[in-house]
């Protein structure tokens, strides 16, 4: 079972699921590449994922759940590291657990830490300091500080207070046991993706980086190279998220070329952001198109054969491994207006569709080659009216209260954006493979909710 479509490289793409305009929803059977690798379909319908039935694993775990599909993400990994090599980073803020960042780097990737929390998760995994860079728009004395002892194999510098800090850390022997610490540029390059404002990360206007055209860029880039105890590397940039349209990549190699070669830099890393298909008429690009694309572009704008173009993927690594299982509690008709689906979960599971209007499909693991022609909009338990999962989706027409329903394509800002709104403790998170189910996050407890608490 495919995990995507992928079309030929181009410079032209679908509108994201982000907040973009989308046709109507499809009463067919879900796309069968929305779901993980490892999905297969019984003879009754049923959906397994890993060899476990998802019905059976929420039954035997409880509902809400992540479940993962661990060949899934180790497949990923190695694809991203077979297309970029050395030093392709695996973005940790799409999902991070102490499992998945052991995974991540036994597959051969580094990982891209941005905050203590994200740095001390994946040191209590056991990654080297070597395997991580760190990242952030406002990285505290502390935080730089611990990084630096760590032995990250990079900072990625993000404004001159920052070259300010490092400045006075760096001579601190102690943090860098004398040795240089490298560091790579953070540059907006005035590329403006294809994608919801919010995660627009590359034009003018934004609180990230250094701005090309301003000629701040170059200013941080002179700073560094003057600076004793840090070793200037290479420049880095990251346009936005969730991107289908390879152009906008294509512009950002471009810009960021020239600087290579002023500064005989040897490193050049565009960041994240490539899209991935979250309904069933959405396709986007593979992770080895994607590097296919940004070596052709840098070949073509001068960035040096020996120079390391690289990347730091986090949703196409584990979005389409993920997805995440509910119980329906309750079935509300409002007779000439809409149907509500109620489900154990909602925003708290994941914020998306609140934050940026993404768009998800859902449908029921008992019966998942089913037809889909019963409309509803599929909401949580939280006190919002706004807290909707899929405000348009398809199911099955005999879907009644009790069923486990999925939603596909969760593997990537759900349980990293989880919170605990209305004080609902967050779900699960298991991996499965080879018909084993491995538990990596216990689901939380009211206890848990309490601890902090005097």
């Amino acid at each position: 079972m495919s995990s995507r479509h992928a079309p030929e490289p181009a410079s032209t793409g679908p509108v994201p699921s982000d907040g973009g305009a989308r046709g109507a929803p499809s009463e067919e059977p879900l796309a069968r590449h929305l779901l993980p690798d490892g999905a297969q379909v019984g003879p009754d319908g049923r959906l397994s994922v890993g060899g476990v039935d998802l019905v059976d694993l929420a039954d035997e775990v409880g509902t809400p759940v992540f479940v993962y599909d661990e060949a899934h993400l180790r497949a990923r990994c190695a694809e991203a590291v077979s297309a970029f090599g050395t030093g392709v980073a695996y973005a940790t803020k799409a999902f991070l657990c102490k499992a998945m960042a052991r995974l991540a780097v036994e597959e051969g990737m580094s990982l891209d830490v941005s905050t203590a929390g994200e740095l001390g998760t994946a040191l209590a995994a056991g990654v080297p300091g070597a395997r991580l860079v760190l990242h952030g728009n406002n990285k505290s004395d502390a935080e730089l500080a611990d990084a630096m002892r760590s032995g990250v194999a990079r900072i990625v510098v993000d404004s001159f207070d920052e070259i300010a800090r490092i400045g006075r850390l760096v001579g601190g022997p102690q943090l860098t046991g004398g040795v240089p610490q490298q560091v790579m540029v953070r540059v907006t390059p005035g590329v403006e993706a294809h994608t919801h404002e919010y995660v627009m990360t590359g034009q003018e206007d934004s609180k990230f980086g250094f701005s090309l055209a301003s000629g701040a860029a170059t200013e941080a880039l002179d700073a560094l190279r003057a600076m004793p105890g840090v070793e200037l590397v290479g420049v880095h940039s990251h346009i936005g998220s969730q991107i289908f349209r390879l152009d906008a990549f294509e512009r950002e190699v471009a810009l960021l070329a020239p600087l290579l070669e002023r500064y005989d830099l040897g490193e050049l890393c565009i960041g994240g952001g490539l899209g991935v298909a979250y309904l069933g008429a959405e396709e986007a690009p593979t992770i080895t198109e994607w590097a296919s694309c940004l070596r052709a572009v840098g070949s073509a704008a001068g960035v040096p054969d020996s120079a390391r173009v690289t990347a730091e993927p986090g949703r196409s690594i584990v979005a389409t491994a993920g997805l995440t299982c509910y119980r329906v509690g309750t079935i509300k008709r409002l007779e000439g207006i809409r149907t509500y689906v109620s489900v154990d979960g909602g925003m708290s599971d994941n914020p998306r569709p609140v934050l940026y209007g993404s768009g998800y499909e859902a449908f029921l693991p008992s019966a998942v080659a089913a037809r889909r022609p019963f409309a509803a909009r599929i909401v949580g338990k939280h006190c919002e009216s706004g807290d909707v999962l899929v405000a348009d989706a398809r199911l099955p027409e005999q879907t009644q209260v009790g069923d486990v329903i999925a939603t596909p394509v969760t593997g990537a800002y759900g349980f990293s954006m989880a919170s605990n709104y209305n004080r609902v403790p967050r779900p699960a998170v298991v991996f499965v493979g080879g018909g084993e189910t491995k538990i990596v996050v216990r689901r939380e407890t009211v206890e848990d909710l309490l601890r902090l608490e005097p």
